[in-house]
């Protein structure tokens, strides 16, 4: 299937169903400059380039990785295919594989997948089926992400779930890379032992501090972040260019109780990442540890939103 554009009066996204229903572009034009949101490269609309390194993958059964691909349920051991260069399982089943398009018009498109239906060869790596439903709209300067995760299964399915959006810096013609911010409400992280969570929380120390603000150029990130506090009935991440006068607020459900911040080497990019659960989570929660794991029970749903907004800054 080839990409599906949507289209509202000065917006538009661009979504690849073959390709884990990836969002790899959303512009806007503000004040009749094309500002590019996501980040993603020319050649990954033509098949090529990594999934998890392009647009806005998003990453179910679970988020981040699984320590080895190793985990119990229910009394069953479970190995999962671990990912081609690295020693954990990363980003889930969903990522880099097609989804089905049920429902399409000018300014949304639903996609669906199922792990007996679209991947039954990995069925026997997951406890149960899972299923999630992925709306995109887009209305105005904003691109909207409704999302439901389905247990189609009758046995309580196991589960976490999380996005990796990549943000394109700088956000105007007239900004730098050294000129950008980033913001979010994060009070407290994880400790990592080689990108796996040890299970012990501690403050944010002064140097990944970006609660009021910190300029990406100065703020090497690859770090899981916790203790989000929402404003009112959201949770909101943004990005500030200075010089172009421009900002993007990534807003979503509080019941999102994780994030990821990346700044990818040598790329002019930030990835903020909403969790419902840390990395490792499905381990980590049988260790005892609050890590945010879940399961939905026979024929349950969970649903739950993301929104980008694109805006010239108000001051």
């Amino acid at each position: 299937m080839p990409p599906i554009v949507i289209r509202h009066d000065n917006c538009e996204a661009t979504i690849l169903p073959e390709v884990g229903f990836n969002c790899v572009a959303f512009r806007v034009w503000i004040d009749g400059e094309a500002i590019d949101v996501i980040d993603s490269a020319p050649e990954f609309l033509e098949g090529e380039g990594r999934p998890s390194g392009n647009g806005i993958p998003i990453l179910f059964p679970f988020p981040n990785r699984i320590e080895h691909g190793k985990f119990s349920w229910e009394g069953k051991d479970y190995q999962l295919p671990l990912t081609p260069g690295h020693p954990h399982a990363l980003h889930g089943f969903v990522l880099n594989r097609p989804w089905r398009v049920t429902r399409q018009g000018e300014n949304a498109v639903i996609g669906e997948w199922q792990l007996s239906v679209d991947a039954p060869e990995l069925a026997p790596h997951w406890p149960t089926d899972c299923r999630i439903e992925v709306r995109y709209a887009i209305k105005e300067q904003v691109l909207r992400c409704d999302i439901r995760i389905i247990n189609p299964d009758d046995q309580p399915m196991p589960w976490g779930f999380g996005t990796h959006a990549y943000f394109k810096l700088p956000l105007g013609a007239s900004g730098s890379v050294e000129h950008c911010l980033i913001q979010a409400p994060a009070h407290k992280q994880w400790e990592l032992n080689e990108c796996i969570p040890t299970g012990t929380i501690s403050d944010v120390p002064p140097e990944k501090d970006i609660r009021t603000g910190a300029y990406v150029s100065r703020t090497p990130m690859d770090d899981v972040l916790t203790d989000l506090r929402p404003t009112g009935n959201m949770l909101e991440c943004v990005i500030l260019d200075e010089q172009a006068g421009i900002e993007v607020i990534q807003a979503c459900d509080p019941e999102f109780r994780e994030l990821v911040v990346y700044t990818p080497p040598g790329r002019d990019a930030v990835c903020m990442e909403p969790y419902t659960c840390v990395t490792n989570a499905i381990n980590l929660q049988q260790q005892g540890i609050d890590a945010g794991w879940q399961t939905l029970e026979p024929g349950g749903m969970y649903e739950t939103w993301i929104e980008m907004t694109a805006r010239r800054l108000i001051v």
